[in-house]
């Protein structure tokens, strides 16, 4: 009988599903991503990603050894479609959940670094603490940068100029408006298909193919609404459509990150001011760049993680539904 405990937490509104104990081979986070990709891991990712059990926009990791004993665990991220690069989101929910569970030490007044192994790189959440309660995580995302700017594309919704970035994965980005729509929830299915056009249209393209091939091809649109200025910045609202075509609830750790790095190549954003970042649901993150350096920009985004839950998963005895099935 297939069984599978998890433990479920959100980041601003998007679901995290934590499960240990899955086999993996590879001497790095980035090699056993390449092994579940092809062997048994990814059937247990269907089992509990997709429906019954999950749903089309659910989104989990199975904990791995780390690449070694500088970081305190190692994640492989997965989705409806398959395995991520990089997930910001599921970084914050690592750092409390370590925390929680005593993997990583903290006080309970100050602050507790957790380093995380991804596919794309080393990458920390600093879990703050107060009164013994964990107030906010800040993910350290890897270097960002910026791939190819204004690409002219002729879409279903007229032409448009899209910007290439790096997140620890690469999106497409343009406004909200330049397709003729705000990011708000109805207009959330124009959204996602004008997302997937996006991303497959651009998918080939020379600027999102890098060095590391594991890394290229797009993940994700993000279509955002400017809003303005705030007292310590700029303020944005996105949605960040990935894989193929599902939803980002929260603003997006990684993709907030290329936003950063964007708005810093352009200017818009200086080094002493805050993204303040709102997701369609009315969630928020804040980041800001930390760092410069030859491969781009260090960025830090701030948000909180919640538990949900402890959720355990069988497989009934003639199930014909243990690949799970997407209608999307």
């Amino acid at each position: 009988m297939m069984r599978w405990d998890t433990e479920d937490w959100h980041t601003a509104g998007e679901p995290f599903r934590i499960v240990e104990g899955v086999e993996t081979h590879g001497a790095t986070v980035a090699e056993r991503r390449v092994y579940a990709q092809q062997h048994g891991p990814d059937a247990i990712r269907r089992f509990l990603c997709l429906e019954p059990r999950g749903h089309d926009d659910m989104y989990g990791g199975f904990i791995t050894p780390p690449d070694d004993e500088g970081a305190d665990l190692g994640v492989l991220f997965w989705h409806k479609d398959g395995f991520s690069t990089a997930c910001g989101h599921g970084t914050m929910a690592l750092g409390a959940w370590a925390v929680r569970h005593g993997l990583v030490p903290a006080p309970d007044d100050g602050e507790a670094l957790v380093t995380i192994d991804v596919p794309s790189g080393r990458v920390q959440a600093r879990v703050l603490r107060t009164a013994g309660r964990t107030t906010a995580v800040v993910f350290r995302n890897v270097a960002s940068r910026v791939l190819a700017t204004a690409i002219p594309l002729s879409t279903s919704a007229g032409d448009v100029e899209v910007d290439l970035v790096f997140g620890g994965a690469v999106y497409a980005t343009l406004s909200a408006s330049s397709v003729g729509f705000e990011v708000t929830p109805e207009h959330t299915t124009e959204l996602i298909r004008l997302g997937r056009e996006i991303k497959w249209a651009l998918d080939e393209h020379p600027a999102a193919q890098l060095a590391d091939d594991r890394l290229s091809g797009v993940y994700g649109t993000i279509l955002f609404d400017d809003l303005g200025r705030s007292d310590s910045g700029l303020w944005q609202r996105n949605v960040t459509v990935f894989a193929d075509g599902e939803v980002d609830r929260s603003p997006c750790g990684s993709g907030t990150a290329a936003r950063v790095a964007l708005l810093a190549h352009t200017g818009a954003l200086g080094d002493d001011e805050i993204l303040t970042h709102d997701s369609i649901i009315g969630t928020r993150f804040t980041a800001r760049v930390v760092e410069h350096t030859s491969d781009g920009v260090i960025p830090e985004v701030t948000g909180q993680a919640h538990r949900v839950g402890f959720c355990s998963f069988e497989l009934d005895e003639g199930d014909p539904l243990a690949d799970g099935f997407s209608l999307r």
